[in-house]
This record gives structure tokens, C-alpha cells and sequence, in this order.
């Protein structure tokens, strides 16, 4: 009988009926789109059944945030862990004040900005000590795949022609997800937990989606623009229902932690091909508000929840459900106690920075810093600073050079600055600021006082 329950357990495992010791792991990650965009966040619109699905079956943070609204350095964080003013990678390029574009000296600026992620023990890295086999797919910034620790991935990487972003790891979902069903195959076979980075170039410009999809929205909203980009959020969904549906296919769900967010919002311009204002780089809710979504099934109790949780929280959560090592930098929270066992998080604020796109020195973020931000409950503080702008000085008008609080509950688009009437909420929320991440060089642009 011993033998016998020894040989089902094992037969069990293999098929994915019982939960291993080392789950496999998928990130989902979506590229420019507003927290807002999704059936289960309310979205009139927009169709998610995929994603509406896999929420169902989630801890559902609707209050998640990412700290910095701009790709580059938003998937850096989600890939180790760290905040911008940590791993150093605040903006999509160095600023062409810097070297002339394409020169020997740019190039050089540019190696230097990947070259941080060589240091940091990413995600990747990290699974492998505990025999994860890893693969990305999609956006990815940093070089060559190799350089985040993945095993194996489709971008080749600067200096690499087209390399700057993802080369031929943009191809996934809008061609297709055959390579990552390739890798999930191929780790199933050899028996090795994975660790799986999807996240493909949607629904970001250019927004070309099939005719089939934008023809839902055509008739629903007044812009073409709008219906474009409505039409590419749902080509997105049906990619990840794609990829659920495969896990789903060989077995693996019950034994797979799937987690989502995307990388910074987006607000469709209706008058062009562009992002709006507040939303994409803005340190305000439409560039940093993300719904957060983790599912583990018999793991992971299945719920929305109220906390503040930020991407900074996921890769020590990751790490924690892998069993695998959690380095003591990591200024998040593990959020296992809480999605498994109802425990209470033990943390009463979240903390964000924005920098311009154009990196004004390679190895030290402040330089390029234009705001910083907490939130504490209903109430967010956004603080102005004189980093350089660079090139996208109109996505950072900083007009309003006071700082500002909001009431998020009362007022989530921002429109009412009430620093003036809450001396007291201001000045304890910006002494936490500054306790945060002591700036040295950088000036808050002026104060609310004066």
C-alpha cells in the first residue's frame, strides 16, 4: 500500500494534479494600459473575458500601483525587485545632451545603463539557485535575454541590430505564441520547474489590431483612435487566454502561480496616435495606478483586496511561494501571508519616483529626478522636483509647482489639491518621503508655504 500511494503521488505530481514544493511561475505583463481597461475593473467597453477569468480566480488588488510610469525602468523593477533610485535604470535612453545618437560615445552610455542589471540578482537569476529553467518573451530592455539570468528567450539585445527593446521578442502575441509553448514543452519534458516572461508589445502602439477586433468598437466611440486602442486592449486578452488555455491543456494550472500588471498607463489621445496627458511618464493615477493579480489555485485564496501593494512587492512575493532565496535589499513585502494565510499586511504606505525618459547620468538617477510621491490610505502626496526634462519636457509640465495632496477615495482624477487646507497631512507625508530615499542634490521646486 505504502508503495502504491508513493507511485500516485509521484504520477500525480507529474500530470499536475498535486502541488510540487517549486511552482512554475507566469508573468503576464501588459504594455501602456490604463488601470482602468478591463472588464473586471468596470471598463463599459473594453472586452476582457480572459483576463476577467483568471481575476475570478485571483487575489485582486484593485489599488495596485507601479512606482515609476515609463517602461524601461518600470520592467527593471518588476525583473529585480528594486526601485529606479536602486537599480539605477530611470529612463528609456540616455540623453542625447550626452553623445551625438549612434555614435561610438552614445553607444557607450548605453551599454553603461544595461550593464546595471549585470549586478542585480534578478528574478531569473535568483529561481535558477532553486532549478527553475526560464525564458523571456516580449519587451525587455537590458540586453541580451542571457544578461537578466533567463535561460533561454527570444531577444537578442543591444548592440544587436534593433536590439534596443526586444527585437525578436516583440513578435510574441502579435505573431503568435508558438516559442513559448516551444519552451513550455520543453521544460515540462525535462521535468524543471519554469519560470515564464510573457510580455508581448500590446496593447502599445502601433495600434494595429485584426479588423475582426476593431470592428466591435468602431460604431461604440466617436475617435478611430480610441477604437484602435480599445481594440488592441481585447487582442491582448485573447493572447492571454491563448497562453492560460495552453497551461491549461498540459496539465499545469493547478500547479502554475500565474501573476499580471502592466507596466505604466495609458490614456488614448483621442485626437492622435499618442498617449494623453497625466497618464504614460506621469507620476499621477493614470500612469502609475495597475491592477494586480496573482492566482495560485488551492494556494492562493481568491478575493479583491483594499491594501496598497506596489510591483515592488511581486518578485519577493514570487520569490517566497518558489521557496527560493529572498535578498535582504528588497524594500517590498512579501504578500504570501496575506493571499494564503489572511494574514495582515504589516505596512501602511507606498512610495513612488519619476524620472524623465532621457537618462542625464548613467549612474546616478537624481539627476533626471522630476517628482516623488506617497500614499498613505485616501491620502497622496506628489512631490515636484528640478531633475533635467530632456526630450519630453511636454509629458512633465510641472506647472503646478506646489506640492500636492489629494484625497485618492474622493477625488481619483486628481483635480483638487488640498495641500493648502492640510498643512499637518503634508508635512508628515513629506518627512516620509524624505526618510524614504534621502535626495542630496535635487530641490523640491518650491514649497507649499510660500
Amino acid at each position: 500500500m505504502k508503495y502504491l500511494m508513493t507511485l500516485f503521488t509521484a504520477l500525480a505530481l507529474s500530470a499536475g494534479f498535486l502541488r510540487a514544493d517549486s511552482p512554475n511561475i507566469v508573468f503576464i505583463l501588459s504594455d501602456d494600459q490604463a488601470y482602468t481597461d478591463y472588464g473586471f475593473m468596470g471598463h463599459p467597453l473594453i472586452k476582457t473575458p480572459n483576463l476577467d477569468k483568471l481575476a475570478a480566480r485571483s487575489a485582486e488588488f484593485t489599488r495596485g500601483y507601479v512606482p515609476t510610469a515609463l517602461c524601461r525602468p518600470s520592467l527593471a523593477t518588476l525583473a529585480t525587485g528594486l526601485y529606479p533610485h536602486q537599480h539605477k535604470i530611470s529612463g528609456n535612453d540616455p540623453s542625447l545632451t550626452l553623445a551625438k545618437p549612434n555614435s561610438p560615445e552614445y553607444d557607450q552610455l548605453r551599454e553603461r545603463l544595461i550593464s546595471h542589471i549585470d549586478t542585480q540578482p534578478t528574478l531569473p537569476k535568483l529561481l535558477a539557485e532553486k532549478g527553475y529553467l526560464s525564458h523571456q518573451s516580449g519587451k525587455w530592455w537590458e540586453g541580451s535575454y542571457q544578461r537578466g539570468g533567463f535561460t533561454h528567450g527570444m531577444t537578442r539585445g543591444f548592440p544587436n541590430k534593433g536590439g534596443r527593446h526586444g527585437d525578436d521578442g516583440l513578435k510574441i502575441g502579435r505573431e503568435g505564441l508558438q516559442p513559448v509553448f516551444d519552451f513550455v514543452d520543453m521544460a515540462t519534458t525535462e521535468k524543471k520547474p519554469f519560470f515564464l516572461w510573457y510580455s508581448p508589445f500590446l496593447p502599445h502602439t502601433p495600434h494595429n489590431p485584426p479588423e475582426r477586433i476593431l470592428a466591435k468598437y468602431r460604431d461604440k466611440v466617436d475617435s478611430l483612435s480610441v477604437a484602435k486602442y480599445y481594440a488592441m486592449c481585447e487582442w491582448f486578452d485573447e493572447t492571454c487566454g491563448q497562453l492560460l488555455d495552453y497551461l491549461d491543456q498540459k496539465g499545469l494550472t493547478n500547479n502554475t502561480l500565474v501573476y499580471y500588471i502592466c507596466d505604466n498607463g495609458w490614456i488614448q489621445n483621442p485626437e492622435g496616435n499618442n498617449y494623453a496627458p497625466r497618464s504614460k511618464q506621469s507620476p499621477n493615477e493614470g500612469g502609475t495606478r495597475q491592477p494586480i493579480l496573482l492566482s495560485w489555485p488551492g494556494v492562493i485564496k481568491p478575493g479583491k483586496h483594499e491594501e496598497l501593494v506596489s510591483s515592488i512587492d511581486l518578485v519577493p512575493t514570487i520569490l517566497s511561494a518558489a521557496g527560493a532565496r529572498i535578498p535582504d535589499n528588497l524594500p517590498g513585502v512579501d504578500l504570501m501571508p496575506l493571499i494564503r494565510d489572511g494574514k495582515k499586511l504589516e505596512r501602511d504606505e507606498i512610495f513612488g519616483e519619476g524620472f524623465a525618459h532621457d537618462v542625464a547620468n548613467v549612474d546616478k538617477p537624481e539627476d533626471s529626478l522630476l517628482y516623488r510621491w506617497v500614499i498613505e490610505g485616501k491620502w497622496k502626496l506628489l512631490l515636484t522636483y528640478d531633475g533635467q526634462v530632456g526630450r519630453y519636457a511636454s509629458s512633465h509640465p510641472r506647472t503646478e509647482k506646489r506640492p500636492q495632496l489629494f484625497d485618492l477615495l474622493a477625488d481619483p482624477n486628481e483635480d483638487n489639491n488640498l495641500a493648502s487646507k492640510n498643512p499637518e497631512v503634508v508635512e508628515r507625508l513629506a518627512t516620509k518621503i524624505a526618510d524614504w530615499w534621502p535626495v542630496t542634490e535635487r530641490k523640491v521646486i518650491t514649497r507649499w508655504s510660500e
